[in-house]
């Protein structure tokens, strides 16, 4: 059975890479700001709601494929930090997120013609009380406007935290591949495959 990651994200191919199954990925046409802003929501639900949209956009398609849909949402208690796209930005997005708690919630749905397993972690996150130079040095860094909350963890990031709290540290870079190596097994995928 083909496995398509329903992403455009270097950093979802990358992390299901590690699981050694072969896959292709393709991007999904779908409006997120539509759910992003959707007030009857929570934020998992949000999370969820975007994964499942990405498989099945992908899944009509390619009915006899097994496809993987993931998103993930940066968020306080009222407020999403999508992908920046700038520094600027950047900068007001980890200035807010200074001091504070905030969560990353990350879903993924799988999806096939006899399944649709959906799984969500939510990681925890404290960021140290840091001065505008700090943050800027940052910035200069790792450049991280292609990603949620304005922050690689996995690079320079990891020194802007206090405490970091989470099942499974790649639900972070986005995609809990633990838990999805678990799920694809059940469903009869070997891994790893080679």
């Amino acid at each position: 059975m083909e496995i398509i990651l329903a992403s455009s994200s270097k950093y979802r191919k990358e992390l299901l890479t590690k699981l050694g199954i072969k896959f292709k990925a393709i991007s999904p046409d779908i409006n997120e700001d539509i759910i992003k802003e959707s007030k009857d929501i929570d934020f998992s639900q949000k999370a969820v709601k975007l994964a499942t949209e990405k498989a099945n956009a992908i899944y009509k398609n390619h009915p006899d494929s097994l496809v993987i849909g993931s998103d993930q949402i940066c968020h306080n208690d009222n407020e999403i930090f999508s992908k920046s796209g700038s520094i600027d930005r950047s900068f007001e997005i980890l200035t807010s997120l200074n001091g504070k708690t905030h969560y990353l919630t990350t879903a993924y749905c799988i999806k096939t013609a006899n399944e649709t397993i959906t799984h969500t972690n939510i990681t925890t996150l404290k960021m140290r009380k840091l001065s505008d130079l700090q943050i800027k040095n940052y910035l200069n860094l790792d450049k991280p406007i292609d990603c949620a909350g304005s922050y690689k963890l996995e690079q320079n990031g990891i020194s802007l935290f206090e405490s970091v709290q989470t099942d499974d540290y790649t639900a972070i870079i986005g995609l809990p591949i633990i838990q999805l190596g678990n799920d694809l097994s059940q469903l009869g995928i070997s891994i790893p495959f080679h």
